[in-house]
């Protein structure tokens, strides 16, 4: 399942227009470790991300304009990092239904995909294994085309039992330490379970929540943008 990969940006996609850019503080939230090892200047690149996942990504309940994705384009954009960000979220998908559309993803040309699904396959009880195996195949198609991946790890609450929670919680770290992705441990960290920034199904955020969802997201992407820069000059 573990393979080496080396992931480039694509000269025609990523184009060089700043030098000197100075990127201070860019992997706050992130480990500290992963901060030292990030340069302190980068090049800033124009780019496409694509937000993979299910009704979380899609933005169900709320405008487009309020949707994780939108969000974190903005927030990208008053970083001066201009990278487009397509919503490529479908409701109610399974990481089997991502695994069937990942070619269609692909061309939209994405310099990054922001992987987040998995989480309907928990509500139903999928065996944990396939969707390890899903998720496997989703990553390793994405970086053959170099592709860089953030991959969001889910965490399942549900009334099917302590084996099978401590089961499908351990998917996400593994596919992290198998593969050369950034991994952002928990999707819907700081809102699950919070009713303010949650609506009233209590499982998708409001436009409050998602606001949530693209500030946590958003040192874990720029990580990957200095990855990017790097390799470019290198």
């Amino acid at each position: 399942m573990s393979g080496s990969y080396s992931i480039n940006v694509s000269c025609s996609v990523a184009k060089l227009f700043v030098a000197g850019l100075v990127m201070l503080y860019l992997l706050s939230g992130c480990e500290q470790s992963e901060t030292e090892k990030a340069p302190q200047e980068i090049k800033s690149y124009q780019g496409i991300i694509v937000a993979m996942g299910d009704s979380l990504t899609a933005g169900l309940g709320v405008s487009g304009q309020k949707s994780y994705p939108e969000q974190l384009k903005q927030l990208l954009a008053s970083s001066g990092l201009p990278f487009d960000v397509i919503n490529s979220g479908v409701s109610g998908e399974t990481s089997s239904g991502a695994k069937a559309r990942v070619d269609w993803v692909l061309k939209l040309q994405p310099d990054i995909v922001i992987l987040e699904t998995g989480g309907n396959d928990g509500l139903r009880g999928i065996e944990p294994k396939l969707i390890e195996e899903n998720i496997s195949s989703i990553i390793e198609t994405l970086l053959a085309r170099n592709v860089a991946v953030v991959l969001t790890g889910m965490q399942m609450v549900t009334n099917l039992g302590p084996e099978y929670l401590n089961a499908f919680n351990q998917i996400y770290p593994k596919l992290a330490a198998d593969y050369p992705v950034t991994f952002m441990p928990f999707f819907l960290k700081d809102v699950a379970a919070r009713p303010g920034l949650n609506q009233a199904d209590g499982i998708h955020p409001t436009a409050e929540g998602y606001a949530v969802v693209a500030k946590n997201l958003l040192p874990y992407v720029k990580k990957t943008i200095i990855n990017y820069a790097s390799s470019q000059e290198n």
